[in-house]
């Protein structure tokens, strides 16, 4: 799981569309560089689901299964039966983002990277417990409750953790922020020509339609001249992504646009779409964020030891 530093702890919050604004950070984590692949789901899916308990396998992810919108799955196939499910994915989408995910699904792969990504059915150990106390649940009433562990090491981003990666221009603890996750306040094209990329692109609903045929998706990176400023690829358009974030009293929020997002709804200025944690969809994915930072926590544990010896 490639993972960049989120820095300038304390920075202001971005108030310039919504108050109190988003975007204010008072830590130091670390982000996924790119949202999570469908090759890296389906390692977690061979891991975890032989047996499907909490379905974290969606039919539509396997454009050939006749489903309705399925060709805009991530084309993740599954062989067998209960107890003996197998799950492969073409090397041509393997890089390329999973879709079709709930925020409950995100909430179980988290934990899984928590727990050292076992092997096994999905339980405590595995699934179940470990960043969020999931304990089974499936329903709408009770993942709108879940909320992240004290303890946790790899989550869904908060609010604030994915703006922040986003836009936040990465220059100290300034509110200075850009409107697309681009580096960038003009809207961002589409060029995926590598010897003539300018840099400033995204993968949304433009023209032509899809930009990358057959695939609705760009492979993670693409766009290898448009990261945001902590050097994030994606973060505007592929495909949306969960945070923690609760909109309502059955919503979750969804940030970023996808390929079938308008250009306009990847910006800033533009708020959170938000949907039921159990709904999965062909625009939705997710991304990780890993708390603290790696470098954080060596000096803190250091810190610890040093203050320990000197105790003796």
């Amino acid at each position: 799981m490639d993972t960049v530093p989120v820095g300038n702890l304390g920075n202001a919050p971005d108030t310039r569309y919504q108050t109190p604004g988003y975007g204010a950070v008072s830590y130091v984590y670390s982000i996924g560089k790119y949202e999570v692949t469908a090759g890296q789901y389906c390692e977690f899916l061979n891991a975890v689901a032989a047996t499907d308990t909490y379905d974290l396998y969606n039919p539509q992810m396997d454009i050939n299964s006749g489903l309705e919108d399925s060709i805009y799955g991530c084309n993740i196939e599954r062989t067998g039966t209960p107890g003996n499910y197998e799950y492969r994915v073409d090397e041509d989408r393997a890089n390329r983002p999973v879709n079709y995910v709930s925020w409950g699904d995100a909430a179980r792969y988290a934990n899984w990277l928590n727990n050292g990504q076992p092997i096994g059915p999905q339980e405590d150990g595995t699934t179940e417990d470990g960043s969020y106390d999931l304990n089974g649940a499936t329903d709408w009433v009770t993942l709108m409750t879940i909320i992240r562990e004290d303890d946790a090491s790899w989550a869904i981003p908060s609010e604030n953790e994915w703006y922040k990666a986003a836009y936040h221009k990465n220059d100290g603890v300034t509110g200075n922020y850009f409107d697309y996750a681009t580096c960038s306040n003009n809207m961002p094209g589409q060029n995926m020509a590598e010897t003539t990329n300018p840099g400033d692109n995204s993968n949304y609903r433009g023209s032509p339609f899809p930009i990358d045929s057959p695939f609705f998706t760009t492979v993670a990176g693409e766009f290898e001249l448009s990261s945001s400023p902590y050097g994030t690829f994606d973060q505007s358009g592929n495909v949306g992504e969960w945070v923690e974030a609760i909109r309502s009293v059955s919503n979750r929020a969804i940030r970023g646009g996808s390929f079938r997002s308008f250009v306009s709804q990847l910006r800033a200025s533009n708020d959170a779409s938000y949907a039921d944690p159990t709904f999965e969809y062909s625009t939705i994915g997710f991304r990780v964020v890993q708390v603290p930072e790696p470098s954080t926590l060596a000096l803190l544990l250091g810190g610890l030891v040093g203050w320990a010896l000197s105790r003796r």
